[in-house]
């Protein structure tokens, strides 16, 4: 896990090592101090030397300089590599993420993706930018000043090491008990995400069926959780200054009460006892050393905070996509010609039933095809494996005349235009959208497919037409004109196979029957593969496909199959009923 998230430190390792050199050097000199504090209070002060209290103190002016200098510069350098490094860490994260397949995307929630690149990378951020400094500094300043102080009186020193296993053994049990609490917050904090994330993007439904109340209730209940857990987590942690601070004092009061005692009894005499600034630097090393202690103890707890964080991140850097480029990829598709050769796909390899079963289905370059199948009849699954979306678990399917998974990803997936059943637009304007088909595409091309799409007609009543800005969704246009710009986005690709996938779901029949129209003279060469849900949307089709249950059930043109298939010879007879009640 730790070798997985280095990865991503890349150009700040110098800023982490500089970061790591200034924190041993400021601990250094904040150890120097206290031993020229005694010497300005022995050598000069209690002998009335001004000549000595100058040099000394123009030496502890010279150690102070530096320590804080060094300090400046540890804590800027450690900003600079702990947000570079969450940079680099979420960059890496959202990249991989970009590479994965849908059956990579299936094993993790959106919620959750973005709970990891945002929540879990702050916190790996603050724990790395505290490991770089305070697990640095802590220890290095823990073991000087215990041997500064056992070099100046070993007897007072010994109370550090009869301190130091039961403060540790505290902060243990601390630690253990917040770890399980914090692992649940940040699992909660997924379920948070996802809560908001339905909620907004289904705040029109949300609202049409009066639910606010139940969404409020729901967001509630998952926040308090998180309260809950969150504030019995501080609890617990809470206890780290308390604990620190009894010790703290207690030492000190022990070192001033031995240490007096040692001094009356020498008669302020380091030769045969202790002197006053042997106990202003046994105090100051005192106070170093708990203040040690507590920077570890910070660490402890941000590093187990992270921890769950790390793992997650973990998680998805180290995910690998299940479809990826062959060694030697074919960078051309000469045609569009399909063919699936006892094809069958499951979703997860231990399913026990096939979601496609036994698929032979061959298609010519340039036919229309519709599919027309019941919900759950697996008809998006089988145009989905075309542009390896997902992979065939058995059998074969060729385009071209080549084994999909013998492509260029690229090179099969610019070849392959598919308008989803979810229709998507981003922000921004209709051009805009319009070019995720072709970045290059012209004026022209833009509003020539358009016109193919029957999306040009709407556009031209907009005041700022192409131009008009789109909100994040499509959320200010239509369901019918959504669709409309997302197959002429597809057209632009200028693909070898377009796949409508119930994309025309929204349009009236007229505007349905003119798309195809359109494609039949303007695109007769492309493949077009058609799923929809009305029989009038395919009827004209080459081929119509009949899917049940995952297995094809009948294939043929229209009038062959209302005498041949009785599942269609339904479908259709139902929905010209429906048509002529409906007149």
């Amino acid at each position: 896990m730790i070798k997985i998230l280095m990865n991503s430190l890349r150009e700040y390792k110098k800023g982490s090592f500089i970061t790591i050199l200034m924190s041993i050097l400021e601990a250094a000199f904040e150890i120097l101090i206290p031993l020229c504090m005694a010497k300005v209070i022995d050598n000069g002060i209690d002998k009335g030397d001004m000549m000595a209290v100058w040099k000394y103190g123009i030496v502890l002016l010279v150690f102070a300089f530096f320590q804080l200098a060094t300090g400046v510069l540890s804590a800027h350098i450690a900003a600079h590599a702990s947000v570079g490094f969450s940079a680099n860490l979420r960059q890496d994260m959202y990249d991989n993420v970009q590479t994965f397949a849908f059956s990579n995307i299936d094993k993790f929630s959106t919620a959750s993706i973005v709970t990891r690149l945002t929540t879990d990378v702050t916190n790996i951020q603050n724990a790395y930018q505290m490991l770089i400094r305070m697990a640095i500094r802590g220890p290095v300043m823990l073991v000087f000043s215990m041997l500064v102080s056992f070099r100046i009186n070993s007897t007072v020193s010994w109370i550090f090491l009869a301190v130091i296993p039961l403060m540790a053994f505290l902060l243990l049990l601390i630690t253990k008990k917040v770890n399980p609490i914090l692992n649940r917050v940040f699992n909660t904090y997924d379920e948070l995400n996802n809560v908001v994330q339905e909620n907004i993007r289904g705040i029109r439904v949300v609202k049409s069926f009066n639910r606010e109340d139940y969404e409020i209730c729901k967001f509630k209940g998952i926040s308090e959780s998180i309260y809950r857990n969150f504030a019995k987590g501080e609890r617990l942690i809470a206890f780290n200054s308390p604990i620190m601070q009894f010790f703290m004092y207690a030492c000190m009061i022990l070192i001033s009460w031995i240490g007096a005692k040692a001094i009356i009894s020498s008669g302020n005499n380091a030769a045969i006892g202790m002197t006053t600034g042997d106990l202003t630097a046994l105090i100051s090393y005192a106070t170093q050393i708990l203040i040690s202690l507590m920077m570890l103890s910070m660490v402890f707890v941000m590093i187990t905070i992270s921890l769950a964080s790390a793992r997650r991140i973990a998680e998805i850097l180290s995910e690998k996509t299940d479809i990826s480029n062959p060694e030697n990829p074919v960078m051309t598709v000469k045609d569009g010609s399909i063919c699936f050769e006892d094809v069958d796909f499951v979703y997860a390899s231990k399913a026990d039933k096939k979601v496609l079963d036994n698929i032979n289905l061959s298609i010519a370059s340039g036919e229309t095809i519709g599919i027309i199948g019941g919900t759950g009849s697996s008809k998006s699954s089988l145009v989905q494996l075309i542009p390896r979306l997902y992979d065939v678990t058995g059998g074969s399917l060729t385009l071209g005349g080549v084994d999909v998974r013998n492509y260029d990803l690229n090179t099969l997936r610019n070849a392959v235009a598919m308008v989803l059943q979810k229709n998507e637009l981003f922000s921004g304007t209709i051009k805009e959208n319009l070019r995720w088909g072709n970045e290059d595409a012209c004026d022209e091309e833009i509003e020539y497919a358009c016109k193919l799409a029957c999306a040009d007609e709407f556009i031209q009543t907009f005041p700022n037409k192409y131009d008009t800005h789109i909100e994040q969704g499509g959320s200010n246009v239509s369901g019918g004109q959504k669709q409309r710009l997302c197959i002429a986005r597809a057209l632009l690709k200028k693909p070898k196979v377009l796949i409508l996938d119930d994309s025309t779901s929204a349009v009236d029949t007229k505007t349905d029957a003119s798309i195809q129209n359109s494609f039949a003279k303007t695109i007769p060469d492309t493949t077009k593969i058609i799923i929809a849900q009305r029989v009038s949307s395919v009827q004209y089709a080459d081929q119509i496909v009949v899917l049940n249950d995952g297995k094809i059930i009948d294939v043929g043109k229209h009038d062959e199959l209302l005498k041949k298939c009785d599942i269609y010879r339904e479908v259709y007879e139902s929905q010209k009923k429906g048509d002529r009640e409906n007149e």
